[in-house]
């Protein structure tokens, strides 16, 4: 289907549901249809932009053909089709990334795990590092951040972190986290003030609904016992921590940040849910390897995509290509847009590029 023929279809499809939904009729599509109507109509007026932008143009374009235009209005002309001649491919690119397929889950709540990789005590204190950076930064965005547990180290760090993050469009902004970050320093554990390198994994899972994942209960086995802080020490006196493991795929989930069982198993089957979901999302994207390869990053949690390099101030991703020499900005979230919007872009941008 042509650029044209995409752009009518969207266009009769918007009108066709501005008349259903103005004829009164209410049934139970009728929220299904509102939602649809609402989605295509940001990319309707990106069309209608485009096209008058492109009649004007049109204008234009004859006005200084016509030998009859005198010089005044002729070089007003062709200074007002300079200025579209810049916007035009702008306003054609903006329609085509409104037109490409939505990720369902962009919209979604997140999941965040950072667990301490290669490196000991230094790469968990990492992990830290970069758990309080994706908090500050869902601060700074008006997202709600909630612990759900954390393993820490006897020096403060975190073996493993796990948080949920609510707001608007979380996943969108975070999915390309996913992966090894790298960090380069010399640790405040060593001596000799030698440069260590260490990681931690970062994932980001788009939070699963009931009707997104369905839980059969005789899938899962689940397991209550005391709760344990650093060192083994009992945190309370009662069986309130929990284990549960689905046992069709052998994903175990074990959470004991709360006082309550109760809690504790919601918080774990939320997490349980979003893995799950998470799987059947990376099973469907192995089957479109062509396109995985075309993109950004798989989401591999194997896959270095960062490396933070303290003695040099700099961050670079290598999915990109782009450093930053703004590493204390970066920490504190503040420059984290910097490089999601370039990965957003560089996606939207290979995703057209495999439509064409």
């Amino acid at each position: 289907m042509s650029l044209k023929d995409k752009l009518e279809s969207v266009v009769k499809r918007h009108r066709e549901l501005r008349e259903a939904l103005a004829s009164g009729v209410v049934g139970e599509s009728f929220a299904k249809q509102s939602k649809e109507y609402s989605d295509l109509a940001p990319i309707v007026a990106g069309i209608e932009e485009w096209r008058k932008a492109r009649a004007e143009a049109a204008d234009l374009d004859a006005l200084i053909a016509d030998p009859g235009t005198d010089k005044e209005m002729q070089a007003l002309a062709e200074s007002e089709r300079a200025v579209l001649t810049e916007r035009l491919p702008k306003l054609e690119r903006t329609v085509q990334v409104m037109l490409l397929p939505k990720d369902e889950a962009d919209e979604k709540n997140a999941i965040l795990e950072v667990r301490a990789g290669t490196g000991g005590d230094e790469a968990a204190l990492f992990a830290t590092e970069l758990f309080r950076m994706y908090q500050r930064y869902a601060q700074a965005k008006g997202w709600k951040f909630e612990t759900m547990e954390i393993s820490e180290t006897p020096l403060g760090g975190f073996r493993e972190a796990t948080a949920s993050i609510v707001g608007r469009n979380v996943f969108a902004r975070l999915k390309f986290e996913s992966g090894v970050h790298r960090v380069q320093r010399v640790p405040a554990t060593e001596a000799q003030g030698r440069i260590h390198t260490s990681t931690a994994t970062v994932a980001v899972l788009p939070e699963a609904e009931d009707v997104d994942v369905h839980v059969e209960e005789k899938d899962l086995r689940i397991d209550v016992f005391r709760s344990s802080g650093p060192g083994g020490q009992s945190v309370n006196t009662t069986d309130s921590a929990v284990r549960i493991t689905h046992l069709p795929t052998g994903i175990v989930v074990s959470q004991q940040d709360e006082k309550s069982q109760h809690r504790n198993k919601a918080k774990a089957l939320k997490i349980l849910r979003a893995r799950l979901y998470q799987a059947e999302r990376d099973r469907i994207d192995a089957e479109r390897s062509a396109a995985r390869k075309s993109q950004v990053g798989s989401g591999d949690r194997s896959e270095r995509i960062r490396t933070y390099n303290f003695p040099q101030g700099r961050v670079s991703d290598h999915r990109i290509n782009l450093t930053l020499y703004k590493i204390e900005k970066v920490m504190t979230g503040e420059a984290l847009d910097e490089f999601i919007d370039t990965l957003t872009t560089e996606d939207e941008a290979a995703r057209l590029a495999s439509l064409e």
